[in-house]
């Protein structure tokens, strides 16, 4: 009995090591496997089998000026190309907000006046960090003035202001900066618009963890994280462009990117409730739009006369994207940068109203030097 017992010990005992050995080189196949099957997610583009609408629109229902643009070879450009570009898409007018300033504004300025008059605006930038020198303020005036007299629609404000541009002691300027009160003063007592890009998403200041929905764009381009410790929070750069609002309400603001309040619409809202001398524009956060889009549209709806069409990074065939979302009422469709839209995009369908306040009407208010004809028989 007792051998017997032994016996079925043995076997027990063999029986778990087989299950065992067994299991254990399942699992281990299984991880190989699984390690082989895996890809990175920004190879992952899986193709819907979705069965819904799919309207390609290359050409925009209307003219259309897009507010915000870059083009840094200004002086240079060959103007025929780009104005035959902007005719494909139905352009009629571009304003470049990289107008610089001095001989590069000068040459700029003569590039469109000897070539294409009619179809592009220059906006000037100023140097924000020569703050300390003794003439700052009536020498950036007497620049905004004469760049005015020259032809210039505007000033332009880059993000660093508030984020990295700094005194002469290394501190950082904030948007609000009472020394640069001058500068807003003079465009408003130009009657030119201050378009104003102040901080980034709000995501750039969150961990850099899976629950990131920046985290793509993070790994990708690592130095738009803006460390918390090191960084003004996007509160605070916020807090100082509004301020900025209030104390210049002679002052027209062009609020860029949606004031980097796209994610939240009832905020941007209320922001252009408290402050009339602020409108915004579109550039560069469609995607914010396209993944909220019965919001959106009641947003379009309720100021429609606030907001302007501008796309930032040049590129024709992005500007597609623009021209779908605004126009149709498709579903589920790419985005054309998975790192600033990894979700889907779904179109708002603008009545024909708001898309010629979008497109060009709302502009041409701020902008009344701009060729009216162009926007015939639109009008």
């Amino acid at each position: 009995m007792r051998k017997l017992l032994k016996g079925l010990w043995t076997l027990v005992r063999m029986s778990f090591a087989v299950l065992f050995i067994g299991g254990l080189t399942y699992y281990i196949i299984d991880k190989i496997q699984e390690k082989k099957n895996l890809m990175d997610i920004e190879e992952y583009s899986p193709k819907s089998t979705l069965v819904v609408p799919q309207t390609e629109i290359q050409k925009a229902k209307y003219p259309f000026i897009d507010v915000h643009n870059h083009q840094f070879d200004m002086p240079l450009k060959n103007l025929s190309q780009l104005t035959a570009e902007m005719d494909s898409l139905n352009m009629a007018f571009m304003i470049n907000l990289s107008g610089f300033r001095g001989l590069y504004l000068k040459q700029s300025l003569k590039n469109v006046k000897e070539n294409a008059p009619t179809r592009f605006g220059l906006f000037v930038n100023v140097d924000f960090e020569a703050i300390d020198d003794v003439d700052f303020a009536p020498e950036q005036v007497a620049l905004i003035d004469q760049a005015v007299q020259d032809g210039v629609l505007g000033l332009k404000v880059y993000k660093s202001l508030g984020l990295t541009d700094r005194d002469k002691n290394g501190a950082r300027i904030g948007v609000n900066d009472p020394r640069l009160d001058p500068i807003w003063k003079a465009c408003g007592d130009n009657n030119i618009p201050v378009l104003i890009h102040s901080g980034e998403p709000a995501s750039f200041w969150h961990p850099k963890n899976k629950f990131n929905e920046r985290w793509l764009e993070l790994r990708q381009k690592p130095n738009r994280y803006r460390d918390p410790e090191t960084n003004p929070s996007f509160e605070e750069i916020l807090a100082e462009q509004h301020d900025i609002f209030r104390k210049h309400p002679n002052t027209t603001f062009i609020n860029a990117h949606l004031g980097w309040m796209g994610n939240d619409l009832d905020r941007l809202g209320a922001n252009l409730d408290t402050y009339p001398n602020v409108v915004t524009e579109i550039g560069a956060v469609l995607a914010e739009l396209g993944r909220q889009p019965k919001r959106a549209r009641q947003f379009f709806v309720d100021y429609q006369d606030r907001i302007l069409f501008g796309k930032d990074a040049y590129n024709v065939s992005e500007y597609y994207t623009y021209f779908r979302i605004l126009e149709t009422d498709d579903e589920y469709f790419d985005y054309y940068r998975k790192r600033h839209a990894h979700w889907k995009m779904y179109g708002l369908a603008l009545p024909d109203s708001i898309l010629k306040k979008l497109y060009y009407k709302n502009a041409l208010r701020l902008f009344p030097s701009i060729d009216s004809t162009l926007f015939k028989p639109a009008l």
